[in-house]
C-alpha cells in the first residue's frame, strides 16, 4: 500500500514551500496561517525531518524540504490537470504539456497566443516539467533539456542550448573583455554548477569563479541580472527576447554549447492525435523563428 502521511500537512507544506509564506499559503488553501503553521509543523513530526527554518521575517526551506518540494508541486500539478480532464466536457479539446517554469515563463508563454490563434478550440494546460520531473502519464507532450535519450519517449530537437554572459546594459559597459568578470558578482544556478566554469574555461580566463548569489531557476538569475545585480550565465532560448528587447546585453560574443539540447518529447501513440499534431507542427515553426510572439506585434520573428 502507498505511505500517504497526513495528506493535509502535505498540501499545506507544498503551498507555503511554493508561496514563501504562511500567509500566502493561507490565503491559497483558505484557512489562517496558523493553522497552515500547525500543519505543516505536525507534518514534520510525522516525517522526522524540518522542513523549513522559521525567521523572523521569512521562511527558508531546509534541504530536506526543497527536495520534498521540488518532488511534490509535479505531483498537485499533474492531479489538478488530471482533474481537469476528467471532468471536461466532451466536446472540450485539451492539450497538456509538461515544461519547467523558467522556459514556460521566459519562451512558451509569450508565443502561445498564437498558437490560440490557430487552434482556438484547444484547451492547453501548462503543468510543471522540466528536466527532473519524470513524464506525466496525462501529459500530451514534454519539453526537457536533456541528450534525448529517455527510455519509451520519443524526442525531437528544439533548440542548442549555448550558454553566453548577460548583464544589465549599465553593467555591461563596464565589461570590455573576459578577465573583467572578477569584479562584479558571478550569478549562480543552483542545478547547472558546470556553466561558468565550462564558459570560462572555453574563454580562457583563469582564477576566476562564480561566487555570487544562487538561484533555484535560470530564470531567477537572468532577472536579478536584469536588476543590476550581476552577470547570470544565460542559456538559450530563455535569454533571447530580452537580448532582442534590450533587457539585458550580452558583453563577449562567445557562446558555449552547454551539452545538451531542448527536445519536444511524447509517447509514440499521441502522434494519431489531432491536437497534438497541431501543436507540434506548431512548435516546430515557432522554434525555428517562423511566428509572431508578445512584444514582436509588428514583424516574423
Amino acid at each position: 500500500m502507498r505511505r500517504l502521511l497526513f495528506l493535509n500537512g502535505i498540501r499545506a507544506f507544498e503551498a507555503a514551500a511554493r508561496s514563501g509564506s504562511f500567509a500566502g499559503a493561507g490565503a491559497e488553501l483558505n484557512v489562517s496561517a496558523a493553522a497552515v503553521s500547525r500543519m505543516v509543523h505536525l507534518l514534520e513530526q510525522r516525517l522526522g525531518v524540518a522542513l523549513f527554518e522559521r525567521r523572523s521575517n521569512r521562511l527558508a526551506m531546509t534541504s530536506a524540504g526543497r527536495a520534498y518540494q521540488s518532488g511534490l508541486t509535479p505531483i498537485f500539478d499533474a492531479l489538478a490537470s488530471l482533474t481537469a480532464q476528467v471532468t471536461a466536457p466532451s466536446s472540450v479539446r485539451v492539450l497538456t504539456i509538461g515544461v519547467g517554469p523558467t522556459f514556460a515563463m521566459r519562451w512558451l508563454i509569450p508565443r502561445l497566443a498564437d498558437f490560440q490563434r490557430e487552434q482556438p478550440d484547444i484547451d492547453v494546460r501548462i503543468t510543471t516539467g522540466g528536466a527532473a520531473a519524470p513524464f506525466g502519464d496525462d501529459w500530451n507532450c514534454g519539453i526537457k533539456l536533456g541528450d534525448g535519450a529517455w527510455p519509451d519517449l520519443v524526442a525531437e530537437p528544439l533548440f542548442a542550448a549555448d550558454l553566453l554572459p548577460v548583464c544589465a546594459p549599465r553593467l555591461a559597459a563596464q565589461l570590455k573583455r573576459p578577465g573583467d568578470l572578477r569584479g562584479p558578482s558571478l550569478l549562480r544556478v543552483a542545478h547547472a554548477a558546470d556553466d561558468w566554469p565550462l564558459w570560462l574555461k572555453a574563454s580562457g580566463v583563469a582564477r576566476v569563479s562564480a561566487r555570487g548569489p544562487e538561484f533555484q531557476y535560470y530564470g531567477q538569475a537572468q532577472q536579478a541580472a536584469a536588476d543590476g545585480l550581476g552577470v547570470a550565465m544565460g542559456i538559450r532560448p530563455y535569454v533571447d527576447d530580452d537580448l532582442a528587447a534590450g533587457r539585458l546585453v550580452a558583453p563577449f560574443a562567445l557562446s558555449v554549447p552547454k551539452g545538451m539540447r531542448w527536445y519536444l518529447v511524447y509517447r509514440d501513440f499521441r502522434t494519431e492525435q489531432r491536437d497534438f499534431a497541431a501543436f507540434r507542427r506548431w512548435i516546430i515553426r515557432a522554434a525555428a523563428g517562423k511566428v509572431r510572439f508578445r512584444g514582436e506585434n509588428t514583424r516574423e520573428m
